[in-house]
Order: structure tokens, then C-alpha cells, then sequence
């Protein structure tokens, strides 16, 4: 066997363990779930983001050992990957094998000579495998009763705890089932299937069950949330919800949640699925969603690669207020902003380019808590120069030279950050009606908590510095100073203790590096009144250091919260 073919089956090798390894971790989220192990579980998600980078490490070091002198070759590299090619050809996950090998090729390459005839930039097999999704479906016929195909459903879907209520669940579910088809124009006469993926998804305190209506061409998809009375002397399972429709199935499925737990050994079957229920979601950002993020940076950039080929349109500053940290820009024609860490941070920022990369990495491995964004990162990221504006060139060339290179047409950008483009609120407010005002600042308060409650402390907290979905969401994305919620001090304010104190323009008490006085927090709301008493209708609690060290205390003790990616107003009562 020659070296090319010993160093093509060393990566695949690596890939198969790697496989394994994740789908074990995958496999034991179901007995996590039953046993209401939520620690577990966080430990489990962070680990399974690990484990990627660890197998690329320590493949590397074989793929070093067989290569020797060639390792830096890249006829060789070519050879190889033409080799690899073939061995991957047909397997039902080759793609994330493909995108495997990118990252060993990457490695050596420090993410250069990124072309076709070296690595896998665009796949020679297409972008997903042939797929037939009747594969990872059960089929419940309805026959015109949709109570015994729900029924049977629960029955095959039932986990080792005991429903709390069957029929009490069985019931809700038809009967929002049938309500839905009926307002789309059909009877409940007409003969109908669900379409259910065969698999459970797990994600923090939830099991979720994913399927369709289907049939006379309607097709509804749905989606029902497992919940576990875990506090209960004889702990069940109950049905939370029954909820319906692409927008809502789209919130679960955000890019500001952490990644799922399922059981799919073909991943692209489920990821096509997934999309015919949510087209308007990117295939690159449902990879993502099934933990193979990386697989969906590579979806990303091919299909980025596309849109960039097929517009014209110039590279712009990102609109709203400059960032103290990133230097942000977008295309207009575009759904995402690259945001690139400047050389020298505007005082008083004073964290270093380390710290910054820690902070975004801390994110990918954290509980997101449906409130900060997911980003992909990239290294010498190359694009069209001359699509790039005037004004931006002249604040990237300003603020962060040494990320940037040019050689011809390209433009090298040497790390940056890319992610979801959203509206950032203190823009969003100032068009916003009064009734707007109000939802979004319940819901940025809500956003604020919630990060809390999953031990994150945004540290600054600046409107500008989150984003409006095109749900209405608030969602967190400017992360240089986040923080464990447990690492932060807070303190109320002591009085002053003389008349001198009361009117220095300083402090008159001692503050250190991780102190906070939660009182200072109406700061954050200057010049916007409307916004400021929306905010302290809902959340003036936020103003008091007592419910920061509260809640402090109970994830001392253990307390992980309940994170429901719907509304409450879509549970089902108990």
C-alpha cells in the first residue's frame, strides 16, 4: 500500500472512531432524560462538541507520522484526497467524513489552499447523499379517527417512565391535531398519516417527538414535547404541548440553541426532513442543530461560496452603533454579518484577542439558552476585494490591518467570526410603536434572566449589544465580556457616609475586578425613555443584587432551568 493510501485510511480510521464516540455520547441522552440527570446532560452536550477537535489532534499526529517530508506536499495531498474519495463514496455519512478530512487538511495547512483539488470545498458526490426520508419515518395512519394513530404514536414513542396520562395526552394532541386540518379546509373524514423521525430528540430537560400530518397535500408539521415530572415520589412522562406549523417548529430548531441529541446514523435523512418541515431554515444551521457543527460550516460556505458568485453587490459596515471590540460588516443581499477582532479594543475595553476567542468559544460549549447566537469560525478566510466599499476599507484597514491581506483580487481575512444577521435593538426601538416597545423589553428582560439562569452573565448590557430575530426574539451577541454568572460579585451600593461622599463625582467605596451593582443597570437605558419604563414595568427586579444572589444560590445547589423553546401560552394545562 503506498503512503497516499495509508494516509487516506489513517483519516478515515480517525472518522469512524470519532462517529462512534459521538454517537455514543448520542445514545445515552435517552437514559439521561429518564433518570432526570440534567447535569449530566450539560456535561454530556459540551463533551460531544470536545470530542471533534481531540480526534482531529489526535489523528494529526498519525497523519504527521505516515507523511513525513510529503506532509506539507500538495500533489500528494491531491492524491490522497482522490484516494479518500473513493473510500468514502456511498457511506450514509459521508459528507461529515468528507468535512473530516477538510479539518485534518486545514490543520496541516493552517486553513490555506483550501481548493478542490486538494480538499473537499465542494463535494464530488453533491451536497448530500441520495435520500429516501421514508427510511427514518414510522407511519400512523389516521383512517379518519385521529385518537387511535395519536394513541398508538405515544405507545411506540413511551420511554421506561410511565405516562402521568395517557389518555388525557392522547386527547389534547387530537384534538388540536384535528382542529388545525379542519381550519386548513379539510375534514377530519379525509384519510390522513403522521409522519413521524424515528428517533427522539433530547435537548436540556426536554424529549421532543417530530413529525408531519400528511396527505390530500397538506402537510403540517408538528412537534411534541416530552416533559419529566422529575420531583414527583414516582417520577412520569406528560405531553407539554402540541405544537404546530413551520414558525414555531422553526424556534426550536433556532441557532441560538444548543445542539440536539439523535439518535441519526444518517444524519442527511433527518436533515432533509427537517427541512421539507422548515423550508426557510438553512441546511447548514439544521446540521448544525443534530451536533454536527462543523459539517455545517462546511454546508455554509458552499452555499455562501454560491451566493457570492451569483450577486454583485458591495461588502458594507454593518449598520448601528460601532463595536468597542469587533469590527463588523455584511452584504445586503446577504443574512449574515463577519465580525473580525480589532487590533486595539476602544477604552475602556481592556480584554485581549485570547480572551475574546475564549469568550466565543466558552459560547459554543455553553447552554445558549435559546439567547445568544451560534457563530462559525474561520481562518484566512478569502474573498472577492473588490467587492468590498470604500468606507469599509477604510475602517478595516483602520481598526484591525493585521487581520487583514490582500494578494490580487482577495482579500484574506485572518480570523473572524460569522453569524445570523439581526437588527440590533437600540435601531429596532426607534421605530418601534409603543405596543413594540413593550413586548421587546419584556423580552430582553426575559433574555437577560434566562442567561442567568443558565450561569451566564453578559456583562455589558447595552441595547446594542442584542439583537431582534425575525421572530421578535431578543437575542445576546457581543460576548467579550461574558462571564459565569457564579464568578460575579454582586453588591447593592452602601450609602454614602458624609455630606463630602454624597456629592463626589467618584466613588466613595472600593470595587473589585468582579464586583457589579445591579443598581447601575438603569445606565443601560439612557435617552430612551419609553424603553426604560417598559423595562421597569417587568423587570425592576433586575435592579436588586438580591436576585442575582438568589438565583446564585440555587445553581450552587444544583437548580438547572426549564427552557422552553415555545410559548407558555402553547402548554397544554396540568
Amino acid at each position: 500500500m503506498d503512503k497516499q493510501s495509508r494516509l487516506a485510511r489513517t483519516i478515515l480510521n480517525g472518522f469512524i472512531a470519532y462517529f462512534a464516540e459521538f454517537e455514543n455520547i448520542t445514545l445515552s441522552a435517552r437514559t439521561r432524560f429518564e433518570n432526570a440527570e440534567w447535569r449530566a446532560t450539560q456535561e454530556a452536550s459540551m463533551r460531544r462538541i470536545d470530542i471533534y477537535k481531540l480526534q482531529v489532534l489526535e489523528t494529526l499526529d498519525v497523519v504527521e507520522y505516515i507523511a513525513q517530508d510529503r506532509l506539507h506536499d500538495l500533489p500528494f495531498w491531491g492524491e490522497t484526497r482522490d484516494i479518500y474519495a473513493e473510500l468514502v463514496r456511498g457511506m450514509t455519512n459521508f459528507e461529515i467524513a468528507e468535512t473530516f478530512y477538510n479539518s485534518i487538511f486545514n490543520s496541516v495547512f493552517g486553513h490555506r489552499w483550501i481548493r478542490d483539488d486538494y480538499a473537499f470545498v465542494f463535494s464530488p458526490q453533491g451536497d448530500m447523499p441520495p435520500v429516501d426520508v421514508r427510511r427514518v419515518l414510522n407511519q400512523y395512519k389516521t383512517k379518519g379517527v385521529f385518537k387511535a394513530a395519536v394513541l398508538h404514536l405515544l405507545e411506540d414513542y413511551g420511554l421506561s417512565r410511565p405516562y402521568e396520562d395517557l389518555d388525557r395526552d392522547v386527547e389534547r394532541i387530537a384534538t388540536v391535531i384535528k382542529s388545525a386540518v379542519i381550519e386548513a379546509g379539510y375534514v377530519q373524514d379525509d384519510v390522513f398519516e403522521l409522519h413521524v423521525l424515528e428517533h427522539h430528540f433530547f435537548r436540556n430537560k426536554a424529549a421532543y417527538v417530530v413529525g408531519r400530518v400528511s396527505g390530500k397535500g397538506l402537510q403540517i408539521p408538528f412537534v411534541l414535547p416530552l416533559l419529566h415530572t422529575e420531583h414527583d415520589a414516582n417520577p412520569s412522562i406528560y405531553v407539554d404541548a402540541c405544537l404546530l406549523g413551520s414558525d414555531i417548529i422553526s424556534k426550536l430548531f433556532s441557532f441560538t440553541r444548543t445542539y440536539f441529541m439523535v439518535d441519526a446514523s444518517i444524519p442527511s435523512q433527518y436533515v432533509l426532513f427537517l427541512q421539507q418541515l422548515m423550508p426557510r431554515k438553512a441546511v447548514s444551521e439544521i446540521y448544525s442543530c443534530l451536533g454536527h457543527h462543523r459539517h455545517g460550516k462546511t454546508y455554509y460556505f458552499r452555499m455562501a461560496s454560491r451566493h457570492m458568485r451569483s450577486t454583485d453587490d458591495a461588502f458594507i459596515p454593518a449598520p448601528g452603533i460601532k463595536g468597542m471590540v469587533m469590527a463588523v460588516f455584511t452584504l445586503p443581499s446577504y443574512e449574515y454579518v463577519f465580525k473580525i477582532i480589532k487590533d486595539r479594543f476602544t477604552p475602556p475595553k481592556e480584554v485581549t484577542h485570547q480572551e475574546v476567542r475564549d469568550k466565543y468559544q466558552l459560547v459554543k460549549r455553553w447552554d445558549r439558552a435559546g439567547r445568544m447566537a451560534d457563530t462559525q469560525e474561520f481562518a484566512n478566510l478569502v474573498l472577492d476585494a473588490s467587492r468590498f466599499s470604500d468606507e469599509l476599507m477604510r475602517e478595516l484597514e483602520d481598526t484591525c490591518p493585521s487581520q487583514i491581506e490582500i494578494n490580487g483580487r482577495a482579500l484574506i481575512i485572518k480570523h473572524c467570526y460569522v453569524e445570523r444577521r439581526m437588527q440590533p435593538l437600540n435601531l429596532y426601538l426607534k421605530d418601534a410603536t409603543d405596543e413594540e416597545v413593550d413586548a421587546v423589553m419584556l423580552d430582553y428582560g426575559k433574555a437577560i434572566k434566562e442567561l442567568a439562569a443558565a450561569n451566564i452573565f453578559p456583562g455589558d448590557m447595552l441595547l446594542k449589544n442584542f439583537g431582534v430575530t425575525r421572530h421578535g426574539r431578543v437575542v445576546f451577541y457581543d460576548y467579550d465580556e461574558i462571564q459565569p454568572l457564579s464568578d460575579i460579585n454582586f453588591r447593592k451600593i452602601p450609602p454614602p457616609r458624609d455630606e463630602f461622599e454624597e456629592m463626589s463625582g467618584q466613588p466613595w467605596y472600593s470595587v473589585g475586578p468582579n464586583d457589579v451593582f445591579p443598581e447601575e443597570f438603569r445606565l443601560f437605558f439612557s435617552g430612551n425613555a419609553r424603553a426604560r419604563r417598559a423595562f421597569d414595568q417587568w423587570h425592576s427586579d433586575l435592579y436588586e443584587a438580591s436576585f442575582w444572589t438568589d438565583l446564585q444560590d440555587k445553581l450552587r445547589d444544583g437548580f438547572v432551568e426549564d427552557f422552553f423553546p415555545y410559548s407558555p401560552k402553547l402548554q397544554f394545562q396540568r
